[in-house]
């Protein structure tokens, strides 16, 4: 298997950009034309009675922005420890959100030899939240669709049942 980032010269062709990003220790892949900012989110001010996913508002350049957990989207456990975290800024229907991620690893140009279905045995959680995978030299890329990943609400449920 080739290297997914290497540079062979061969025509494989359509490609796709994704920025990798971490949680825990796997390593998930998010669009990269859905991507409008890499920062590290501060001055985060808790919303009550929100979802447990939104962690709160920011203000991002002048604009409020919704910051959203990734760990919890995902149904992890929140972090032990307090280090460092980044966030990726995404639009979705003319709002700002903030995801909110363990690590941000580099811009991936991935091909359609090393994409693949969901797996079936996918967590059930990760399942309506994926649009595929990418083995990678011995890593699982996961594809996140970020349209499910920002549905809240009745959006979430409708998305959630299909």
């Amino acid at each position: 298997m080739q290297a997914a980032n290497s540079n062979s010269g061969v025509d494989t062709g359509a490609t796709n950009d994704f920025i990798t990003v971490f949680v825990a220790d796997t390593m998930f892949g998010l669009a990269i034309d859905r991507v409008h900012d890499v920062f590290i989110p501060a001055g985060v001010t808790p919303v009550p009675l929100a979802p447990p996913e939104i962690v709160g508002l920011l203000n991002l350049r002048g604009r409020v922005v919704t910051a959203l957990c990734l760990r919890r989207r995902l149904g992890l456990p929140d972090r032990e420890e307090e280090s460092q975290k980044m966030a990726i800024g995404l639009e979705q229907g003319g709002e700002t959100f903030a995801l909110v991620v363990d690590g941000v690893g580099e811009v991936l140009k991935l091909g359609a030899d090393t994409h693949e279905p969901v797996p079936i045995n996918l967590d059930s959680r990760w399942r309506n939240l994926s649009l595929g995978v990418h083995r990678l030299d011995g890593r699982l890329l996961v594809i996140l669709d970020v349209d499910a990943l920002l549905a809240f609400g009745t959006q979430r449920d409708v998305a959630g049942a299909a």
